[in-house]
């Protein structure tokens, strides 16, 4: 098929459905069949310098006076239509990214479920009144929207994610650019749609931008009239996005990466530890997931079966067709992502690593971007690839002794996004709640969450916190009025 015959998706500015302005198009690719199915528009900067100029005025049209409960009925409109459009919104998640139908088709309950939380949360944020040293005068707070929030998505949980910025955003009375990764951009296009045809958002409110990093995502972050940028994505470009906003001083927002580590104790109970093990690092998105447990930190008594049970149940994974409905594992995003974990997994072979299982392609599939379930095992923690987030389904396991030398192994990381315990000695899961240095961490379980839980990191793992009723002071400002009463 030419790519001119290929569909065609718009974006969506000032509330009208519009080609990019360029003529300009970006192909979009099948990981598991690697053809083209799509176009999507590659904006320039025109496009958006449109679409800021449009949600930089309707933060002054009948937004502005839009009580907020209003504004949350708008998003409590979309939770409830998701469900009717949960397996359409799936199939557009599978086609672009790879992702696994069963799990995205799921992930839709859970993104109605943040819509719903934040709907309902717009008006219940409120300020503060305090004493002052004046006789006579009185003074309060209340908060206002940031402005415009340029809400920048990535590829592997496009919905889930956006559900988390645009929630806050909207309910805080703010208006949005959406840009999402060029790699998964049609589910945000068919979300956009249904808040535009279902939920019934004012014209401007929310505007879409597809297209790379240069020029849409740099023109757009560093633009005058945003102020605030709120990203998900790797350190790399965040660094990018803090430099751009240089220009504007937006306020930033940044969930970035980790390098997770999995803690599991001889008092484990093993056969739940090696089920949530698993499923931290391999299921679903294919390890392609900020929080993946991709480091498994298992005490020296029980190392050898431990891995021995991972390998088993790692080989015993369905690899296959993402539409599948018994395949556990569909494919990588884009080839570069396939490259990168071969290339990964053979550097550290060859620097004395054990590679367990997979490391490799699996066979039987002619086509898609598919990498095995990897585990290798590693004497300490040099080697690079205990170091470096590969988003894939790679998991590096080593050896601790102690309590002690299990801390510093978590911590000896420039990231500090995510970690689970294995153990059933409370007081020690409690002391490595507070040692480990990780804004997510679940103890016997592992990659729950909720919408009124915090989600966050340290280190290269980001800043600020999405989730939860904190995340509505990152998209409000307080204002503080004084009022003279002697008048």
């Amino acid at each position: 098929m030419a790519a001119s015959d290929l569909p065609r998706f718009q974006v969506l500015i000032d509330g009208e459905w519009r080609d990019p302005a360029s003529g300009k198009w970006l192909a979009s690719i099948n990981p598991a069949t690697e053809e083209a199915w799509c176009e999507i528009p590659n904006c320039q900067q025109d496009d958006v310098d449109a679409a800021v100029e449009a949600a930089y005025a309707a933060l002054d049209g009948p937004w502005r006076d839009m009580q907020p409960t209003e504004r949350g009925q708008i998003l409590i409109r979309l939770a409830d239509a998701l469900p009717d459009h949960a397996a359409r919104l799936a199939e557009f998640e599978v086609a672009d990214a790879g992702k696994n139908l069963t799990e995205s088709t799921n992930f839709m309950t859970f993104c109605a479920r943040f819509f719903r939380f934040y709907g309902e949360l717009a008006d219940k944020v409120s300020g503060e009144t305090f004493a002052t040293p004046f006789p006579g005068i009185q003074a309060f707070t209340h908060r206002v929207p940031v402005g415009v929030v340029a809400a920048v998505i990535p590829w592997n949980n496009p919905l889930w994610l956006l559900s988390m910025k645009l929630g806050p955003a909207i309910a805080g009375g703010n208006t949005c650019v959406i840009k999402p990764s060029e790699l998964c951009a049609t589910p945000i296009i068919e979300i956009v749609r249904l808040m535009h045809d279902v939920a019934e958002i004012p014209r401007g409110v929310i505007n879409l931008v597809t297209g790379e990093g240069e020029p849409c995502g740099r023109v757009l972050t560093s633009h005058p009239k945003v102020s605030k940028v709120a990203f998900t994505g790797g350190p790399e470009t965040a660094r990018h996005i803090v430099a751009n906003t240089a220009h504007n001083l937006a306020e930033t927002t940044l969930e970035l990466g980790g390098k997770s580590p999995v803690i599991v104790f001889d008092d484990a109970d093993l056969d739940n530890a090696v089920q949530n093990v698993i499923g931290g690092v391999f299921a679903g998105s294919s390890g392609q997931s900020c929080v993946a447990g991709s480091r498994a930190l298992v005490q020296r008594s029980i190392f050898d079966e431990f891995v021995d049970r991972l390998v088993a149940a790692a080989e015993a994974l369905k690899v296959g067709d993402p539409r599948s409905a018994d395949s556990q594992m569909g494919p990588l995003a884009s080839l570069a992502q396939v490259e990168r974990c071969e290339q990964a997994v053979a550097g550290a072979v060859e620097a004395g690593a054990e590679l367990r299982t997979g490391g490799r392609r699996p066979p039987g599939l002619a086509k898609g971007y598919y990498f095995a379930p990897t585990i290798l095992t590693i004497p300490n923690q040099d080697f690079e690839i205990a170091r470096t987030e590969l988003f894939g389904p790679v998991l590096v396991a080593l050896p601790f002794d102690d309590e002690a030398e299990a801390i510093r192994l978590a911590n000896d990381t420039q990231f500090g996004l995510a970690a689970g315990f294995f153990t059933t000695n409370l007081g020690r899961a409690m002391r490595l709640s507070k040692a480990v240095r990780a804004g997510i961490q679940w103890i016997n379980t592992y990659r729950l969450g909720a919408p009124m839980a915090q989600i966050g990191g340290f280190g290269d793992s980001g800043k600020s916190r999405e989730g939860g009723i904190a995340a509505m002071h990152e998209y409000t400002k307080p204002v503080t009025v004084w009022i003279n009463t002697n008048v």
